[in-house]
């Protein structure tokens, strides 16, 4: 029951019922933010642009408590009523916003910031031993700047991080400027493509950065350099790392040739000096922990996985948490891949296995809608791999990679829904594919 006065809307999203925001859709964030390491102390101004999707008395924005808000402005003016309650700033500007009007909304903040709390851990900023991450897949992105924090909302970005001099500051997206002065560093950053909020991240830390030359086999004249590949990590871990990742450009040129081309202008893996239990994706850029550098490539799946996400999750990304397949599945399946492209079991072995597993587990999810609860379950992973699977046997190979090619470069930078990857599917085979997908997607039974 909602008291009288009070302001509510249906939930964006029923997967995260208090992400995301209606009444607008943003464009651009220009994030201006200050950091200290030592005490943990973040401010910030965030210059959001955005155009109205309606005539509103009022629009949120996604936005921590740990955070507190000392100023906003609307189209310039400091005529505006704001609340901050419940993870959610509220502002009111002096007059109504018409449809299709432009929004252009300041916000000044600061705070400790920390990660939020939810059914899958704690996502957004949190302190290393010596320096920050963000990881805020699902919804922590409000954990350290104020947004509209729902995949659907991709936009531009561009990031400027000051910190202290001694320490490494990156940010989704190329390095367009860099200025110390004192004890202080200002790095910013341009993400010129669109991007989810949960994908933006800043990573600080004692790192040295370093480029990751393409081996010479896969250097041609069609890309005589390869995908610029950099990586950001502790001097002590320089030797492990050029072994454990050794192979990644092979992986690059292995998945631009599977998958299309690589979405974005560069790539960038960061290793903390800190131990993580997984490895995160972000737009741009995978992080991994110091754990994943073992001398052994004893991650090396995992590196496979993240690089995956740069087509699936970051480049096409999904319009509706129920849909976490999407992007789980194929990073799980791009895994099988790059086993079976590099020496390693073939994807038809690594599928029986899984299957196997499977098959002795509890038949309780939906892969096509698997609920809050389980949407980050490895049944998800596996059973979307599987999925995959069955599909590229029905299809035969050359329909199949074509199929991954046409799905990458239709909706390149877009927001994805199951029914259209289905759709997209059903012009490649005169075969009637709603069997597979009723069997896989749509019955909890294991087929």
């Amino acid at each position: 029951m909602v008291k009288p006065g009070k302001f509510y809307e249906e939930p964006i999203d029923p997967y995260l019922p208090s992400a995301g925001n209606r009444g607008y859709r943003v464009s651009r964030y220009e994030l201006d933010l200050t950091y200290k390491v030592a005490s943990n102390r973040l401010a910030g101004k965030a210059s959001i642009t955005a155009a109205s999707t309606e005539i509103r008395p009022r629009f949120a924005f996604d936005l921590s408590q740990s955070l507190a808000v000392s100023k906003v402005t609307v189209n310039g003016s400091r005529s505006v009523k704001y609340t901050h309650q419940n993870g959610k700033l509220t502002v009111t500007p002096a007059h109504k916003i018409p449809a299709g009007g432009a929004v252009s909304v300041t916000v000044q903040y600061a705070g400790t910031p920390k990660p939020i709390r939810g059914p899958w851990g704690e996502v957004g900023w949190e302190e290393l031993t010596e320096g920050a991450i963000v990881a805020s897949q699902p919804n922590g992105a409000a954990s350290w700047f104020p947004c509209d924090d729902h995949p659907s909302a991709k936009a531009s970005y561009q990031i400027s991080i000051t910190t202290d001099s001694p320490y490494y500051a990156l940010a989704n997206g190329v390095l367009v400027r860099k200025q110390t002065r004192a004890s202080q560093t200002t790095w910013v950053y341009e993400q010129s493509e669109p991007m989810a909020s949960y994908l933006a991240t800043i990573q600080i830390g004692p790192y040295e950065r370093r480029r990751m030359a393409p081996e010479r086999h896969l250097v041609s004249a069609q890309a005589p350099l390869g995908v610029p590949m950099h990586a950001v990590l502790p001097q002590r871990l320089r030797t492990p790392f050029e072994h454990d990742f050794g192979r990644q450009p092979e992986m690059m040129e292995t998945f631009v040739r599977l998958f299309g081309p690589y979405p974005f202008a560069d790539y960038t893996v960061v290793v903390t000096d800190d131990e993580l239990e997984i490895p995160i994706e972000a737009q741009g850029m995978s992080v991994f922990g110091a754990n994943h550098c073992d001398g052994r490539r004893g991650s090396e799946r995992l590196v496979a996985h993240e690089l995956a996400h740069q087509w699936f999750g970051n480049s096409l990304t999904l319009g509706a948490w129920r849909d976490i397949w999407l992007h789980e599945g194929f990073a799980c399946y791009a895994e099988w891949l790059w086993s079976e492209n590099s020496g390693g079991p073939s994807a038809q072995e690594i599928a029986a296995q899984a299957h196997r597993n499977l098959s002795g587990l509890p038949y309780d999810l939906l892969l096509g809608d698997p609920g809050p609860r389980l949407m980050f379950d490895d049944r998800v992973y596996k059973r979307g791999a599987l999925t995959l699977h069955a599909l590229r046997e029905v299809l035969g190979d050359d329909a199949f990679f074509d199929l991954l090619r046409q799905w990458t470069a239709k909706y390149r930078h877009a927001t994805v829904t199951t029914e259209e990857f289905t759709d997209l599917a059903a012009h490649f085979t005169d075969r009637p594919l709603r069997p597979l997908w009723d069997a896989w997607l749509w019955n909890k039974t294991l087929p």
